[in-house]
């Protein structure tokens, strides 16, 4: 009878050791695969070499021009400064009537036109890829910014003509504050729905959605 028991008692113990090292190789092999699975999530989270080189490159603090995808975003702020001051000096003119006050006008004038022209057309950024919506946006801004072209050359013309040949007749003072403001008024909204591009539909931001510049001729 002892015998017995324990061959049972024998048989039981080496069951259970059994048993258990069978669990143990079960969870070795489940976490096996967990790590497994871990080295290949972390294989494809490495950079490529190229990738590496361009993350472990220590960053210029003054970024050069040639950093920057487009100049667009340099090239704007200037139209927007000079023809926001041009059509608040030409509408203070209207009651002054100072020749000093109207040189500053012509001066701001034809670099704010200039600056809007080679910001619309010279630097314009080339996008791909936009959602729909970004797209509406982008139409918007650009209707903008030609009347802001065309809006701010009338401007200066009507600016020279005033100065030159009509010698600051008030009358002539108010047309080229009428077409200043409304330079002014555009350039405004080509700015609002530009920053609405850049904030929101995040496009431009480290070259999102912009074509390189060195792939079109100008």
């Amino acid at each position: 009878m002892k015998k017995f028991w324990t061959i049972i008692f024998l048989t039981f113990t080496l069951f259970t050791v059994l048993a258990h090292d069978g669990e143990q190789h079960e969870e070795n092999a489940h976490q096996d695969t967990i790590n497994a699975e871990r080295l290949v999530n972390d294989s494809h989270s490495i950079d490529t070499p190229e990738e590496k080189t361009i993350l472990n490159e220590e960053k210029k603090l003054t970024a050069s021009l040639n950093d920057f995808p487009n100049l667009h975003p340099l090239m704007v702020h200037f139209p927007i400064v000079l023809l926001l001051i041009g059509a608040i000096l030409a509408f203070v003119n209207v009651f002054f009537l100072k020749i000093e006050i109207d040189w500053v006008i012509t001066g701001l004038v034809f670099f704010g036109a200039l600056g809007a022209y080679l910001s619309g057309r010279t630097f314009h950024p080339h996008t791909h890829d936009l959602t729909l919506h970004a797209k509406q946006v982008l139409a918007q801004h650009d209707l903008w910014a030609d009347w802001t072209i065309y809006l701010s050359i009338i401007g200066f013309v009507t600016q020279i003509i005033s100065q030159f040949i009509f010698k600051q007749k008030r009358w002539a003072v108010v047309v080229v504050a009428f077409f200043l403001i409304v330079s002014g008024y555009s350039v405004s909204r080509a700015g609002h729905y530009g920053a609405q591009l850049v904030h929101i539909e995040a496009v431009g931001p480290q070259g999102n959605f912009l074509d390189l510049e060195e792939s079109h001729s100008h």
